[in-house]
């Protein structure tokens, strides 16, 4: 029942991504802050599975790592616009239309976990990275998946609309692997694949990966791969050339950093249990995240991680 109703959620944000492809809402032509202030509503971008970042609680809720800091955004949007009772609504995006969905003005602040890199840049503003994870695939132990060349000939997935599939795709390519490649709706459904034997290893963000091994049924079956493709660096996406938006988003992060609050929140979200089922990442702030948010403007644009 659980997997229908994620289908049925996932296609409805697709064919909500399709329609709102087509045109462009007219609050394009207003800033972010001058938008929220003529509806009302400050509209955040959400997912359902991105745990610990963007996932739903038993009340079907938004919360996580990045919801958090979304709602410190919030806070300063109303004390920015004077509307303490400004309206927040929630928009479930997934990998392949939350670019779309934000870039449109459907929803104004997207809170998951998505890459920065260069070629997003094109489309979308990133804010300060907010968290450093690398590239990496899950297997089963008992698959001895170890290295690139374990992977030849074998099937592999990764989530649609993700830098993950862009770059096990070029590596393919590059290193002639002969992998068959095959895309997933969503980062569960790619784990199942793997749980179930329709593909040997899953490539995604190692720290997605240890969430949903984390909460598996069987999580000492799996492991996760010690080789590392490429780092990669999470921010909110926003609209693009919108310098006062931007700036009340970096500030506030930037207070959230420099007033240690971040310590408190990162071990909420990952050292100790979680809802709903009470997941414990156990997994120790990183030093690259130490080093980003000890300078956060060094990560305001982000280059691609080598």
């Amino acid at each position: 029942m659980l997997r229908h109703i994620h289908a049925a959620r996932l296609l409805a944000a697709g064919a909500l991504a399709a329609t709102c492809a087509l045109a462009a809402t007219p609050a394009l032509a207003e800033g972010t802050l001058d938008k929220i202030k003529s509806t009302g509503v400050f509209t955040i971008a959400n997912r359902d599975a991105s745990m610990p970042f963007s996932y739903y609680d038993n009340n079907q809720k938004p919360i996580g790592y990045a919801m958090d800091l979304c709602h410190k955004v919030v806070d300063a949007v109303k004390k920015e616009l004077k509307m303490p009772k400004l309206e927040v609504k929630y928009q479930l995006v997934t990998s392949a239309n939350r670019i779309p969905l934000i870039a449109n003005g459907t929803a104004d602040l997207e809170c998951g976990s998505t890459t920065n890199n260069l070629e997003r840049q094109q489309q979308v503003d990133f804010s300060y990275t907010y968290f450093v994870t690398g590239n990496r695939w899950i297997s089963k132990k008992s698959a001895h998946i170890k290295t690139l060349q374990d992977l030849k000939g074998k099937i592999v997935v990764s989530t649609a609309g993700t830098s993950n599939i862009k770059e096990i795709t070029e590596v393919n390519n590059k290193e002639n692997l002969g992998m068959n490649i095959i895309s997933a709706n969503g980062h569960p459904e790619a784990f199942q694949m793997v749980e179930t034997g329709r593909a040997v290893a899953f490539v995604m963000d190692d720290i997605l990966l240890y969430s949903l091994q984390a909460s598996s049924r069987n999580p000492k079956d799996f492991e996760i791969s010690s080789v590392s493709l490429s780092a990669q660096p999470y921010g909110m996406m926003m609209r693009k050339n919108d310098p006062a938006f931007k700036k009340l988003v970096n500030d506030t992060i930037a207070k959230v950093y420099k007033s240690g609050e971040i310590n408190k929140l990162y071990t909420k979200w990952f050292e100790k249990p979680i809802p709903p089922k009470g997941v414990d990442l156990k997994v120790p702030m990183s030093k690259e995240l130490k080093k980003v948010v000890a300078h956060p403007t060094d990560s305001g644009d982000a280059k691609d991680y080598d």
